[in-house]
């Protein structure tokens, strides 16, 4: 299994996601992260000091199997990009290997039996 790490901008998250829907690529989580990359910042000015603004961006995490890891990079890079202009700061991608995966499920008789023994009054 692979681990697929994507920025992408924010207005392109549902365009993402519906292309990654399509490509069977179900289960994903993101976060807004901010960065300094080579995408210039901007600088602002509150109450007389001066402060550079970092474009907020979007770091999805996929986990994938490894024969749907091409078609779901390619499939993030065409829809999270900007256009045909190719602007900096469109979209990064980031492909690892996983050696373990493991998705914890705990039964309600194994929640309760984590909590220390208390008498009923």
């Amino acid at each position: 299994m692979k681990l697929i790490i994507a920025i992408i901008r924010p207005e392109k998250l549902a365009a993402v996601q519906a292309a990654l829907t399509e490509h069977e690529a179900y289960l994903m989580s993101f976060s807004e992260v901010l960065g300094d990359g080579r995408e210039p910042s901007r600088t602002g000015i509150y109450r007389g000091v001066e402060f550079h603004v970092r474009w907020p961006k979007l770091r999805l995490e996929i986990v994938v199997e490894d024969w749907l890891v091409e078609g779901a990079v390619e499939t993030i890079i065409r829809a999270g990009s900007a256009g045909d202009s190719r602007q900096i700061g469109d979209c990064k991608v980031l492909v690892m290997q996983l050696d373990e995966y493991v998705a914890s499920v705990i039964a309600n008789e194994d929640r309760w039996s984590l909590q220390p023994d208390v008498e009923a009054p």
